[in-house]
């Protein structure tokens, strides 16, 4: 089997690889150990398009310690990354030292040496989604044009995959997103709910009830009053850490997730969002100044119940204890 038919097969390989799975992440990991295997040489950085900010940003890299990069971006036509990105045609140098493209910036950052790249569009019916850079290739026959059917396959494939998982992420983001809010819905709830406690990892569960606001309803209509909802719920995240989530359960109820946190410390979140909500001034975009305030019931498991349902109810049943002791007030089961 010649050089060029070799290739093509682990091209083949790598296609049927990354078809397999629909999860951003997992193909991302598959792409690292394949390209590896395919490609000997000292770095290689998939980027990723930004396409409102125009920038390229470092989603994978191999080769290079610094972990900085996370944080760097490339703007569209710097350096061959950028050039890339910039007009959608690969560009291919044997010694970056004689192209005045080539940027030294990350060279600078991480104390790498770029003799020589081989950068490639990732393309979806023609718009750039992101580029593949090879740096310091160990096999010079890359840089032969014979090489660049088999480079392009490898970055079609690749594009391919990455647009498959990002409409997979929006399909499933859109079926446990709550419409009013944008945050999640009551689908996310239960399934989340079921695999932690599947898991038996610790949870605190958050009701969460707006008082009086069929007033708010009344004074002020239903469109006025959505927009309420989704105001309180941003108030409410700005609260809540990376890990936590916020769930519109319906009506004016919320709910907050919170994983590997006890009552204690659930308490003393839930205590400056229920603060946070009674100080916020809601629609002043419109020109109004509501104020609201709200109800809260926790629960946790495994300490107050061992299953999905007993701590959904007893979440429920200390809200409405706070309801009943006078509103604006948090109850612990």
């Amino acid at each position: 089997m010649s050089l060029h038919e070799q290739s093509l097969m682990a091209c083949m390989e790598l296609g049927k690889a990354v078809t397999s799975t629909l999860h951003l992440e997992k193909i991302l990991v598959i792409i690292f150990e394949h390209l590896n295997k395919m490609i000997k040489a000292k770095n290689w950085t998939l980027f990723l398009l930004d396409p409102i900010r125009q920038e390229l940003r470092f989603e994978l890299v191999a080769g290079l310690q610094n972990r900085s990069l996370s944080n760097v971006r490339i703007k569209l036509g710097e350096g061959i990354a950028g050039t890339v990105a910039q007009t959608g045609e690969p560009i291919l140098v044997p010694n970056v030292a004689a192209d005045t493209r080539f940027s030294r910036k990350i060279d600078e950052m991480t104390g790498f040496v770029s003799r020589s790249l081989i950068c490639l569009p990732l393309k979806i019916q023609d718009a750039v989604i992101g580029v593949i850079e090879v740096v310091n290739p160990e096999e010079d026959y890359l840089f032969d044009e014979q090489a660049m059917p088999a480079l392009s396959i490898i970055a079609d494939f690749v594009a391919i995959a990455i647009a498959n998982a990002r409409i997979h992420r929006d399909m499933v983001a859109l079926t446990y997103a709550d419409d009013v809010t944008g945050f999640y819905n009551t689908r996310f709830l239960h399934k989340e709910l079921e695999m932690m406690i599947g898991k038996e990892r610790r949870v605190s569960l958050v009701f969460m009830d707006l008082d009086n606001f069929k007033k708010v309803v009344d004074t002020h209509g239903h469109l006025m009053a959505s927009q309420t909802l989704g105001e309180v719920a941003k108030v409410m995240d700005s609260r809540l850490e990376e890990n936590d989530a916020l769930v519109r359960y319906g009506g004016d109820e919320f709910v907050v997730i919170l994983p590997d946190q006890g009552k204690d410390a659930a308490r003393g979140k839930v205590e400056m969002i229920r603060s946070a909500i009674e100080s916020a001034v809601l629609l002043e975009h419109a020109g109004l100044n509501v104020r609201v305030t709200a109800s809260f019931g926790i629960a946790s498991y495994p300490e107050d119940a061992d299953s999905k349902k007993a701590l959904l109810r007893l979440a429920d049943e200390s809200m409405y204890r706070s309801k009943e002791g006078g509103k604006n007030k948090v109850t612990v089961a």
